[in-house]
């Protein structure tokens, strides 16, 4: 099958060929000779990147009468980026036809120049909902004329809540007008937009419905929240040709990774709804150009970036809409290439990968967060392939070669290599040094019934190994009191200001258990305040302190430890610490001082905290803030 068998124009086809349009795409093939041939309205069922734009694009344009300067075909788009993109493709297609004018409407740009535009005549208006409506009640657009109406990427309008501003739009346009709308998704709110302003449409589906792009891989790292940026920075650093989106949920979010990878020497940059349109513009031109390799994007930004050659969609967090994974995932694997859709996912998004699976009919691969060894040898393989391949300029470079010759004349060609490959990645190597996995390891829980053995850290879930694990540059502390002794932050941290002498001391991560507490303090101060706390007193228990031991499974140590039982009446305090009327030390204590058992709490963490050094422990306020 060719464009010209499908019925395309002969000044068309010169300026599709010329494009590098050889054989029309499945979408094109169905909906081309429909819409030179057919009275019926469309609804195309198909995802990003299959040639919808051509689709439309080239019958509408053949429909046109060009004598006649009012507007007579009116595509909507969601963003302003699409809207520039479409029409950036009919000014392409309709090269070859005089007389004929697209102009794109949107907002963030002149509307006094696009009404100027208006009135000097113009065939096809391609629009977003909100300006078109604008220009509309300015009474400067007139659309009786219009006998064809396109709603392109119509899941996402419905998304982005145009579905009224739709609504009025089509008001204006003639009862008996031919309407197409395309979408990647067919929710059941687009099926009633359908039934609701089409006339019996024809339902083309390319592939099956809802499902992601045929060449595209799906494959997810499973990392904890803290380690999602560290993960992205390595599957960038393990694809050293990478050339990607990173999609992000939020404005704040996606200019946060922006800013850090460029501080991290990454060649990258932000593309939200904060920038102005030259910003966007100018971020859209260098990606475009591929003077960037990663583009950090909200979902809305991206809609209009039509670039066919990315390798990947890395999806910084999951979305909660699947119909948004699917318009990510398409935008790689385009035109039969292949692509690959990344997923950096921690524990709590892992269902949404089930939910996802079977909307899409494919199956997501499981992968290990690259390691520094397989990330630097991907880095010197693809460095030897670079200067393997690398074109040499004979005649300029032979009039330096004798004198480098003879200033490395004494080393080997093993040598010469080694400090070429040390040149280029000594500053990775340093970096990468004792780098730790990332992975939450999935691991199967329980032991044989019966069994009193305690836990190895081999046989402790990935979420108890984390919980004894200090964070980067700390140690990690454990003390045999918690929640079911009355021990809190403000407890502890007037605990280590009695106890520990000297330099002030540091507190970071504190995670308070029923029967024990573990807390970070600096990278050799472990030793000095488990010490100092080891045998002092919290109303009458004795401490016990240690450095975290992975291999030690403090639940099952401290359960009946300290010669009482706990008493699941009394949530969970001990008997042995009551006396007269089950009320223990400390409340009796607080009676005896007038507060309420609220106001208690309060008094007792604003003492430790006007004790406390200045500067210490600076999670602690935001610590009590979100427990109050």
């Amino acid at each position: 099958m060719t464009f010209e068998e499908l019925g395309v124009r002969e000044d068309l086809l010169k300026a599709i060929k010329e494009m590098g349009y050889e054989t029309p795409m499945p979408v094109q093939e169905k909906v081309i000779p429909h819409l030179l041939n057919e009275d019926s309205d469309v609804v195309a069922l198909a995802q990003t990147g299959t040639g919808k734009t051509a689709a439309f694009g080239l019958p509408v344009l053949q429909r046109i009468d060009v004598s006649r300067k009012v507007p007579q075909a009116l595509i909507i788009s969601p963003t302003r980026e699409l809207c520039l993109q479409i029409g950036g493709d009919l000014a392409d297609y309709s090269k070859y036809i005089d007389g004929l004018k697209v102009l794109p409407v949107y907002g963030g740009s002149s509307i006094e120049s696009q009404i100027r535009a208006l009135r000097g005549g113009v065939q096809i208006i391609v629009a977003t909902p909100g300006r078109l409506l604008d220009l509309i009640k300015r009474g400067t657009v007139n659309l009786q004329d219009v006998h064809t109406v396109i709603l392109d990427e119509a899941d996402e309008m419905l998304n982005m809540g145009f579905v009224d501003d739709i609504n009025d739009i089509l008001t204006h346009v003639p009862e008996e007008r031919k309407m197409l709308m395309f979408s990647a998704t067919m929710p059941p709110e687009i099926a009633k937009i359908a039934a609701r302003f089409m006339h019996n449409p024809q339902e083309y589906v390319i592939g099956t419905r809802n499902e992601g792009a045929e060449n595209v891989r799906h494959i997810y790292y499973l990392v904890h929240a803290r380690d999602k940026y560290l993960a992205l920075k390595r599957i960038a650093d393990y694809n050293p040709a990478i050339y990607g989106i990173i999609f992000c949920r939020t404005r704040r979010e996606t200019q946060e990774i922006a800013d850090k990878l460029i501080v991290d020497g990454y060649n990258a940059d932000s593309l939200h709804g904060d920038l102005s349109q030259a910003q966007r513009d100018a971020v859209m031109k260098k990606f475009r150009e591929r003077n960037l390799q990663l583009l950090v994007a909200t979902d809305v930004a991206a809609r209009g970036l039509d670039v066919s050659d990315l390798t990947h969609v890395i999806n910084y967090g999951l979305p909660d809409d699947v119909a948004t994974y699917t318009h990510r995932s398409g935008r790689t694997g385009r035109a039969g290439k292949t692509g690959v859709s990344v997923s950096i996912v921690h524990s709590r998004e892992k269902g949404k990968i089930k939910d996802i699976e079977k909307r899409i009919g494919k199956q997501f691969e499981l992968r290990e967060v690259p390691t520094p060894e397989r990330i630097i040898e991907r880095q010197l393989y693809n460095l030897a392939d670079r200067i393997e391949k690398v074109k040499v300029n004979e005649d300029v470079i032979n009039n330096y070669i004798p004198g480098i010759q003879k200033k490395l004349e004494w080393l080997s060609g093993e040598d010469l290599i080694k400090r070429v490959l040390s040149l280029e990645f000594n500053r990775l190597l340093e970096y990468y040094k004792d780098a730790p996995k990332l992975d939450i390891v999935t691991e199967k829980k329980g032991k044989e019934k019966g069994s009193k053995k305690h836990k190895s850290g081999a046989e402790m879930s990935q979420e108890e190994k984390d919980r004894r694990t200090g964070e980067p540059g700390y140690d990690r502390v454990y003390v045999n009191v918690g929640k079911s002794d009355g021990f809190f932050a403000s407890d502890l941290i007037g605990l280590i200001n009695e106890t520990v002498q000297g330099q002030r001391i540091e507190v970071g991560r504190i995670d308070l258990m029923s029967g024990y507490s573990l807390f970070d303090v600096r990278k050799g101060d472990g030793r000095r305040v488990a010490d100092a706390l080891r045998n002092s007193d919290f109303y009458g228990k004795r401490i016990y302190s240690e450095i975290a031991d992975l291999n030690k499974d403090y639940a099952a140590e401290n359960r009946g430890k300290g010669g009482g039982k706990y008493d699941s009446k009394s949530e969970g305090r001990r008997r042995d610490r009551r006396g007269k009327g089950g009320i223990d030390r400390r409340t009796r204590r607080d009676q005896e001082r007038g507060f309420s058992k609220r106001e208690a709490r309060s008094e007792r963490g604003k003492a430790a905290k006007k004790e406390r050094p200045e500067g210490m422990h600076g999670n602690y306020d935001k610590f009590m803030k979100k427990k109050r």
